[in-house]
């Protein structure tokens, strides 16, 4: 062997060094590709899922129609409407023992009201006695409400009978002591070419001769309160009803989900909550203006449901859900928008839906011209949650609930003591 066959041999059989560098350039090689084909697949199989989800959100057809319509942008929480935690000071009463008192009203001392569960109930003490029931068992679900029933306003009449809105099975008048119950004007009936499908409040002259009530929907039944909101369309009416003659005659129409109702002072209006849109309604039903229709408040800080009268001379009102400023408010942003309406609701039940709105209590006492003087609030529903109703009596608040199981009672006397305390506080402070 020559000496450069032997050096090229030497070179060919050279060592080479192994160092930590080259394995870990190897690892890195086939950790990024293997990364990238991880990528890729978890990529395709999103898609490949999505895809047909997309596709049945598209065949789907809504279950409303949304009509695009504009609220004024909600007016500042401030002076009267000054957030506070008044509400907390409520104690709860008959906790777990009734359901949805939507309603309130008192015969002396003793308090009625009807429940999810289609009964309507005395309350002395700290008893629950059962009066009657309008409809029938089973009872319990949404699905049971059109037969078991579902009273919603109440009201004393001038013989001391209780004139109850079920708002499926109609108006009643129930006798307090047997329970007997006549059916005065029947849910489902067909009045001026439109059914009764959602009667939710009313309210009774002193003579007892009439009674106005709210027809929230024609297309709508309570158990589908969500798709009336959401759709927002204008099928809801005011209703008189003579006792007398039996007849029931529209006093308004055209009204975006008329809600709570109260008979004015003088007989000739009626103030209505319009609760989609934020306002309530002075809707007159006798006199020269018969017919005719004002607005009484506009552009609430929240949505308005049943509408009592107070102690003062005002009229309690009650928002279960606001419309914050500052602040975001779904309904608000959704109302210019129909087609995120039609999508939320083909993908969401109500049920689900109800668990993003925010539980935010609000009570507020107006007066003439729909001033403001005092309001209580309990920013997340601690203590009283979905309030539907204020009902006054003896230095009290009563406060019913479309959902809730109990009745929350706020002591007025309580509440100013503990005004006047925080306000010594703060000038101190």
């Amino acid at each position: 062997m020559n000496e450069s066959a032997g050096v090229r041999f030497r070179r060919l059989n050279k060592p080479q060094v192994i160092t930590e560098e080259v394995p870990e350039r190897r690892n890195k090689g086939s950790s990024t590709y293997s990364g990238k084909v991880f990528q890729v697949t978890l990529l395709s199989l999103g898609l490949f899922l999505l895809l047909p989800l997309l596709v049945i959100i598209l065949i789907l057809e809504s279950p409303i129609q949304p009509e695009v319509f504009r609220l004024k942008e909600p007016p500042s929480m401030k002076g009267c409407w000054e957030p506070n935690l008044k509400l907390r000071e409520a104690e709860r009463l008959f906790e777990d023992h009734l359901i949805g008192p939507e309603s309130i009203t008192n015969i002396g001392d003793v308090l009625f009201t009807g429940t999810a569960d289609g009964k309507i109930l005395k309350l002395i003490g700290r008893r629950v006695v059962t009066v009657t029931r309008l409809g029938r068992p089973p009872c319990g679900s949404t699905d049971d409400e059109p037969s078991c029933g579902r009273p919603l306003g109440i009201r004393v009449g001038p013989n001391g009978t209780l004139f109850v809105a079920d708002a499926y099975l109609g108006l009643f008048e129930v006798n307090p002591t047997t329970g007997a119950a006549a059916q005065l004007v029947s849910g489902g009936q067909v009045v001026a070419g439109r059914k009764l499908s959602f009667i939710n409040d009313l309210t009774v002259t002193q003579d007892g001769k009439k009674v106005y009530f709210t027809d929230s929907s024609s297309r709508w039944q309570r158990r589908n309160y969500l798709y009336l909101i959401m759709e927002a369309t204008a099928d809801g009416r005011v209703l008189e009803y003579d006792t007398e003659t039996r007849e029931v005659t529209v006093i308004m129409d055209n009204l975006r989900f008329p809600n709570g109702i109260q008979l004015l002072p003088d007989e000739e209006s009626v103030l209505v909550a319009e609760t989609t849109m934020a306002r309530i309604r002075r809707v007159h039903v006798a006199g020269l203006n018969k017919g005719g229709m004002d607005t009484f408040i506009d552009n609430m800080p929240g949505f308005p449901d049943n509408i009592r009268p107070s102690s003062t001379g005002g009229y309690w009102v009650a928002m279960s859900a606001v419309r914050p400023n500052p602040g975001f408010s779904m309904l608000d942003f959704l109302a210019q928008r129909p087609w995120i309406k039609k999508l939320l609701l083909k993908v969401f039940s109500q049920e689900v839906l109800m668990k993003f709105v925010p539980r935010y209590s609000l009570v507020v006492e107006l007066r003439d011209g729909g001033l403001c003087t005092r309001s209580f609030h309990d920013p997340s529903g601690l203590v009283a949650a979905y309030v539907s109703e204020v009902h006054e009596h003896d230095g009290s608040l009563y406060l019913g609930s479309f959902r809730s199981p109990y009745v929350a009672k706020l002591d007025l006397r309580m509440a100013r003591a503990n005004a006047r305390l925080f306000g010594i506080r703060a000038k101190r402070s």
